[in-house]
């Protein structure tokens, strides 16, 4: 089966997990986010693969290569103009064909059955099949509105709450036939959610959503990077994980090696700690000495200096990488909540 990887984009939010790296090669648990996704796809029965670029894409296919070493043919489209989501993809139409296919991000996490969402596209002879997931907390997302056979009857896009009609999330993972691509424009951007979709819906099309148990998330921010690092450190996300990481799993150390520590100059420690705490408690925190979380094979312990007005934040973790990794996101988080946009 064949399926095309997205990953043009600036990532421009996570900068400050990056630097200078395109956003599917940030590090997850010893892989880059995308590597993860080529091996779901594999796992699934994907194993022809087409990535459309834009940002550094020679480092990506460098990484990549042919696919050989992950066990799946790769072949890449890099764009020298932005086309938009859909534009991108109709751009790989002499890789598709005539065959159905499936979309899915370079920079999300995600742990779905693949294959079922083919099979379900399949069964109900759709133009186009959506990944669909449930959230209470559906702003950052485009919506959709579906009716009891599972046909999708409208989107709304990154909806105020008082315009939330739904708490299913468009992935952005979708199945799709070459027809639903026939009317994308060549001379111009287009995006799925906001002009193709609803232009299939017009037209009278069957879109079909399907609601996928397990993980997804879109890593765009550093606090939405940073949870992602901890819902795989604690398992909440499946991956298949390198050698180095399931020999430490079956390990059990008292103490991890010293990680990684940065110190955040601030005007108003306290309040910073305070927004901190609230973001933390989310995630099981422990407030007795500072901010303390742990999970395996990791220790953050997030304190206020005692000397100047400055926040200190320290990862403990046997992976040199991953506790620098996870203390630079820790660290664009309290700066993001400083500016008051976490």
């Amino acid at each position: 089966m064949k399926a095309i990887i997205m990953a043009g984009g600036l990532g421009t939010r996570l900068r400050a997990v990056t630097g200078e790296h395109p956003k599917p090669m940030a590090p997850l648990l010893g892989r880059p986010i995308m590597e993860h996704i080529v091996l779901l796809l594999r796992e699934n029965g994907f194993d022809e693969i087409c990535v459309t670029l834009r940002y550094r894409a020679g480092e990506i296919m460098a990484h990549f290569g042919d696919g050989s070493r992950f066990g799946v043919n790769m072949q890449y489209r890099i764009e020298t103009v932005p086309r938009g989501t859909a534009g991108g993809v109709r751009g790989c139409r002499d890789f598709y064909a005539d065959e159905d296919f499936l979309v899915i991000s370079g920079d999300a996490a995600c742990d779905f059955d693949l294959k079922r969402l083919m099979d379900e596209h399949k069964a109900r002879g759709a133009a186009a099949t959506l990944a669909l997931c449930r959230s209470a907390s559906p702003l950052r997302y485009g919506l959709a509105v579906t009716d009891g056979e599972g046909r999708i009857r409208s989107f709304i896009e990154k909806p105020a709450w008082p315009r939330v009609v739904s708490d299913l999330v468009n992935t952005g993972i979708y199945v799709l036939s070459p027809k639903a691509l026939d009317t994308v424009p060549e001379d111009r951007p287009c995006d799925f959610g906001a002009e193709l979709f609803p232009q299939l819906l017009r037209r009278g099309e069957h879109l079909a959503g399907v609601v996928l148990d397990g993980y997804w998330t879109d890593i765009g921010t550093p606090a939405a990077y940073y949870r992602c690092c901890v819902d795989a450190l604690e398992g909440r996300l499946r991956l298949d994980l390198p050698e180095a990481w399931r020999a430490a799993e079956e390990e059990t150390r008292d103490e991890p090696e010293p990680g990684y520590t940065e110190e955040l100059p601030c005007d108003d420690r306290a309040g910073l700690m305070g927004a901190l705490s609230e973001l933390m408690l989310e995630l099981g925190a422990d407030y007795d000495d500072g901010i303390r979380l742990q999970g395996r094979g990791y220790r953050l312990h997030i304190c206020p200096s005692a000397a100047r007005s400055a926040v200190r934040l320290a990862v403990q973790s046997e992976d040199a990488e991953f506790a620098r990794s996870l203390c630079l996101s820790a660290r664009a988080v309290a700066e993001a909540l400083q500016r008051g946009d976490a």
